[in-house]
């Protein structure tokens, strides 16, 4: 632990100004309901009408949800969203909403989370979408589903997907103790069929498949909401084997239980793992990986990354984190991070006054609190949210859902900012984003492992572009391991552009965007 330790608070970059964000004008939207929409209040980033600025679809809970497309048109242009909606999006009950491209034809379909069945709907021109057709075999059920995730499995021309579902509303004896049921569609024949069930389940707040070892599959975990399952329960790790299984203590996995909100996953350390994140009531459980097996441990309180409490007012009750979100919003070559905070309702034992986080990682690894500073310290009761490059300037803004009061965007508007690079993969289908892929960026003798994955946040999923900060690097080496193992060559790439990075025959074809 000591050793690994070390090496995380050690990681090369520059000083710079801290970030500062600045309000963008946006058409009310809010995310409203009852008790089956305290939860959720998500938002999907993806560009629908290849234009390269990325859409926002928010959900809207009781009210309907919202297509907000991007204006902007000219880069590094002041952000413009304009709410746009087809009527297929224009629905109510919706909790959140994942990309991807479901059947590999180019476009990104949508997975879209609700109260009551879920839908998946296939992407057409001009940012419009239509149900799919029968012949996909996907149908569901009516639950309260409140994560997602999804990813490529060997030899399948479609996505596994897995919904993790929240209480089961039609038990008599719940809602304490309820936890209803979670689904694993796996395709079969080029369709879908009944779901695997995936149980005891513990009411999932956020589901994430990842290859944390990168052993060639990605497993399944999921962080689960202690307030329902109160007793029994804990964090899992579902091994993807044949017949799905959790991962035990003789394995290395070690069991925590706590109010789950999200997942955040990234490399941290420097050793080419992911790093896991987790937001909760109480505090943020930042896990630092240890060992071979299926083992994180709690990072030193020492690093900065339990924001347990606010921050700002006077308020000393604990925090209540929801979306979570890995991103370098100084591009100094090292990762920060935003969580979106608030009170559940009127939950007496957590602060009410509970502003969002921006923690921005130092030289020396730490993370330290700088929202106000930034702008970003919203009091609002904050849900999901996405830290993206909505005007395509190389800088991450950021878009957060709140509960009951409007939408909140912020342009990133520092003035001191390090090189950047933004990466899109593409590949022959099935697959088409590479799902499961690693970009691997080589920056001053440092390497930068990046998982392409569908999944994580707080019902909040993107599908854009990685962004990088490579701090004074002008250039970089980039390589591309992709999800079945081939591995490309290094290629040197210039910063401060957007490269569509293709798989062909002979290797890597980039092209700048």
């Amino acid at each position: 632990m000591l050793e690994r330790t070390a090496v995380l608070i050690l990681l090369p970059g520059i000083a710079l100004a801290d970030p500062a964000f600045r309000a963008v004008s946006v058409s009310d939207h809010v995310y409203a309901g009852g008790w089956e929409h305290f939860v959720g209040g998500g938002i999907a980033a993806f560009d629908c009408n290849d234009d390269l600025f990325p859409e926002l679809f928010v959900a809207g809970g009781s009210n309907p949800a919202t297509l907000f497309r991007n204006r902007t048109g000219v880069r590094a242009d002041p952000t413009r969203l304009r709410p746009d909606t087809p009527d297929t999006l224009a629905i109510t009950g919706v909790i959140g909403a994942y990309p991807l491209d479901i059947d590999s034809d180019g476009r990104l379909d949508l997975a879209v989370l609700r109260v009551g069945e879920n839908l998946l709907l296939k992407g057409e021109p001009d940012c419009n979408f239509a149900p799919f057709e029968q012949d996909l075999g996907f149908h569901s059920d009516d639950r309260w589903t409140t994560s997602f995730t999804a990813t490529w499995e060997q030899g399948q021309s479609l996505p596994t997907l897995a919904f993790g579902n929240y209480v089961d509303r039609t038990d008599p004896e719940g809602p304490f103790e309820a936890c209803d049921i979670n689904q694993l569609y796996r395709p079969e024949n080029r369709a879908y069929s009944n779901p695997t069930v995936l149980e005891p389940g513990f009411c999932a707040l956020s589901a994430l498949f990842s290859d944390w070892n990168r052993q060639g599959r990605a497993d399944l975990r999921l962080s689960n909401d202690r307030h329902y399952y109160v007793r029994g329960g804990e964090e899992q790790l579902w091994a993807m084997e044949p017949e799905p299984r959790l991962y035990t203590s003789e394995e290395g996995w070690q069991s925590y239980s706590l109010w789950g909100m999200g997942i955040a996953s990234r490399d941290i350390t420097g050793d080419g793992l992911p790093e896991v994140y987790l937001s909760s009531m109480a505090d943020q459980l930042f896990q630092i990986r240890e060992g071979d097996g299926p083992t994180w441990v709690p990072a030193p309180y020492s690093l900065g990354t339990s924001a347990q409490r606010p921050h700002l007012g006077d308020d000393g009750r604990p925090s209540t984190g929801w979306h979570i979100a890995f991103g370098d919003v100084n591009n100094d070559g090292r990762d920060d991070a935003f969580i979106a905070k608030g009170n559940v309702e009127q939950m007496p034992s957590n602060a009410m006054e509970d502003p969002n986080s921006l923690l921005i990682q130092g030289e020396d690894g730490v993370f330290r609190e700088i929202s106000v500073e930034a702008g970003v310290a919203s009091m609002a009761r904050s849900r999901g949210a996405a830290l993206i490059d909505l005007n395509l300037d190389g800088r991450l803004d950021l878009a957060v859902v709140n509960r009951r009061v409007p939408l909140e965007v912020y342009q990133n508007a520092a003035e001191a900012s390090g090189h950047w690079l933004e990466v899109a993969l593409t590949q022959p289908g099935p697959n088409t984003r590479a799902v499961g892929a690693w970009i691997e960026l080589r920056v001053d003798g440092r390497i930068h492992a990046r998982e392409i994955t569908v999944g994580g946040g707080h019902a909040s999923g993107a599908a854009v572009p990685e962004h990088f900060g490579l701090g004074p690097a002008e250039k970089a080496d980039l390589r591309v391991i992709w999800p079945d193992g081939a591995t490309s060559d290094w290629i040197e790439v210039d910063a401060d552009c957007i490269l569509r990075v293709s798989r062909t025959a002979d290797g890597l074809a980039i092209e700048r965007l």
